[in-house]
């Protein structure tokens, strides 16, 4: 009978460990499917700026330094895959593209080529996607983060060299308040 009760126990810490397990590795997978769709939407708006710029050059003379900036951490986020370092720059990315659009407005002929207001928009839906990757991925990480450190699937975690992912975060505190908007009535 104690036999019979011992092979119980160990089917059971064996089924529980095997559950447990392959609980992580799907979480992990979600993780990485997760980082893989930001990536496909960074690439995406990435494809888009070198048109943006070329678009933009022949009206900006005075902008070089902002193109340039602009080309540069583009570069950047193509030659790294580290997720803390991508979201720095993609944030600083985002910023500058924002002062771009922004700068666009005191160029009249600038703002009425089609040329542009296409760029525009698609670099608007690329923005929308990638904030919805994020959200993705963002909480993908959450759940993987919690299995890894709950108990039990922690000890299964450390067992088997699971560990917890980096979140996709803003990391300018700019980035995180609502914009200050002031409407006066002009008299």
């Amino acid at each position: 009978m104690a036999l019979y009760f011992a092979v119980v126990i160990v089917l059971i810490v064996i089924s529980v460990t095997a559950l447990t397990y392959n609980r992580l590795v799907t979480l992990r997978n979600m993780v990485r499917e997760g980082w893989s769709g930001i990536d496909v939407q960074l690439m995406r708006r990435a494809a888009l700026i070198p048109n943006l710029v070329e678009t933009v050059e022949g009206y900006m003379v005075h902008e070089r330094n902002l193109l340039a900036e602009i080309a540069e951490l583009r570069a950047r986020s193509l030659g790294t895959e580290k997720v803390g370092e991508k979201g720095e720059i993609e944030t600083a990315l985002s910023r500058s593209l924002g002062s771009l659009i922004a700068v666009a407005e005191g160029y009249p002929d600038l703002k009425a080529s089609r040329n542009f207001l296409e760029l525009q928009k698609e670099l608007t839906d690329s923005e929308d996607q990638i904030q919805m990757a994020r959200r993705y991925y963002n909480g993908t990480v959450r759940n993987l983060n919690i299995a890894v450190e709950s108990f039990p699937s922690n000890l299964i975690a450390r067992l088997f060299s699971f560990v917890q992912a980096e979140f996709f975060a803003i990391d300018d505190d700019n980035d995180r308040q609502a914009p200050q908007v002031s409407i006066e009535s002009q008299k």
